[in-house]
């Protein structure tokens, strides 16, 4: 969010594929959303411990490496198909059939990295997320793990700065998890994407184990808009495409309650400003030609230029988190308030529930660095079956 505004962030969070996020040059969409308010054991298949999963972006120097798909299954009605077995599934590459090496049903456990964004306008309801999380931590089934990653604020000397903390690592231990959630701070500043390639690096750093092979997630709660990282959203988005993780995002509305703030002079109290990394960010994708000292001092804007800003970072979130989610096999969910929270932590849960976890060795060996087309089919189930799932990958090149 702005510089002291981002939004409560739900974690964690996300592999993308190149449905790229349009920038500069190419025409952004000014309009301005407003919203309203069992039956089978996991049956992975033995691969050899040196093989490596092929995630977009990855250069692995070895023969042939697994592919993750994650995908959610659902009838013509919406309703997640359950208890599927691996030969209802048509797994193609590029048009390709592929077999099916590594299945898992949406029986096997979860490894999750909760993203909890208190920074900005939601540093007061600090209260609201911790109890959302809470919630979301006790829908979960034994076995499943979960790392806790929020924003806090940082000193060195005469210096306050936002930072990525990781309260917990990976447990499936429900005290530490609350304990972790129950210490949860806030920050003048929302390190968005520094938080998104944290998770990356630390959280997911090792291997998944052979039983959540495929099935690791990043829930985010957020408004998306970055305010103070050091890095960018492309980093970002290279980080969790390797990782191979599906990501969710629990979209927190707070533009008005933004914008209102942006609006009030720079020597009121209660007013907000977007940092000059925010500016600049802002110069670089939508007027990569303007001059850079011209997006330098926030309160030297008129209103109608902070407010045009403004709502055109909120958009352009809004599209990243959207990419990212549809290209992972992810989704995304709105909350008009964090009041409505819960409510969207309980669709998450219940949406990870239903997941099941594709495995292939690719047929096309080339290492030409080419962007390979995934689709996944599903036959033998009643009705009209409706898949969503990671869109592809990029093979290794050289």
């Amino acid at each position: 969010m702005p510089r002291f505004v981002g939004l409560a962030a739900l974690v964690l969070a996300v592999v993308f594929s190149f449905t790229a996020v349009p920038l500069a040059g190419q025409q952004m969409d000014k309009q301005r959303p407003r919203r309203v308010n069992p039956d089978h054991e996991p049956t992975p298949t033995p691969a050899d411990k040196s093989t490596e999963e092929v995630d977009e972006d990855d250069v692995v120097r070895v023969e042939t490496q697994l592919v993750s798909v994650p995908a959610v299954v659902t009838n013509s009605s919406g309703r997640p198909l359950m208890g599927l077995r691996a030969e209802n599934f048509l797994l193609f590459e590029n048009g390709q059939q592929q077999k099916i090496a590594n299945f898992a049903t949406t029986e096997a456990p979860f490894e999750i990295a909760l993203l909890l964004d208190t920074s900005g306008s939601t540093r007061v309801d600090v209260d609201l997320i911790r109890q959302a999380a809470n919630a979301f931590i006790s829908a979960l089934r034994p076995g499943d793990r979960v790392a806790i990653v929020a924003f806090n604020t940082a000193r060195q000397g005469q210096t306050v700065a936002a930072k990525v903390d990781v309260l917990s690592t990976l447990t499936d231990d429900r005290k530490l998890m609350r304990n972790a959630i129950a210490s949860l701070g806030s920050s003048n500043g929302t390190p968005f994407y520094d938080a998104l390639g944290l998770i990356a690096d630390e959280v997911f750093r090792a291997p998944a184990r052979e039983e959540v092979r495929g099935r690791r997630a990043i829930v985010a709660l957020t408004d998306g808009v970055d305010s103070t990282s050091a890095s960018d959203f492309e980093t970002a988005r290279a980080k969790l495409s390797r990782t191979g993780v599906a990501t969710y995002f629990i979209e927190v509305n707070t533009e008005d309650f933004v914008e209102d703030r942006l609006l009030k002079d720079c020597q009121d109290d209660g007013r907000l400003t977007l940092s000059t990394k925010q500016l600049q960010r802002y110069r670089q994708v939508f007027f990569p030609r303007a001059r850079p000292e011209d997006y330098v001092d926030f309160c030297q804007m008129g209103q109608f230029e902070r407010m045009q800003i403004s709502r055109d970072l909120y958009n352009l979130a809004r599209r990243e988190m959207d990419a990212l989610a549809k290209a992972s096999g992810g989704k995304n969910f709105l909350a008009a308030s964090l009041q409505d929270a819960r409510a969207a932590f309980a669709r998450v849960a219940t949406e990870i529930d239903t997941q099941y976890s594709l495995g292939y060795y690719p047929t096309n060996k080339a290492r030409d660095g080419t962007f390979r087309a995934i689709r996944v089919e599903v036959q033998g189930a009643e009705g009209k079956p409706q898949v969503r799932a990671r869109e592809g990958y990029t093979a290794p090149k050289g």
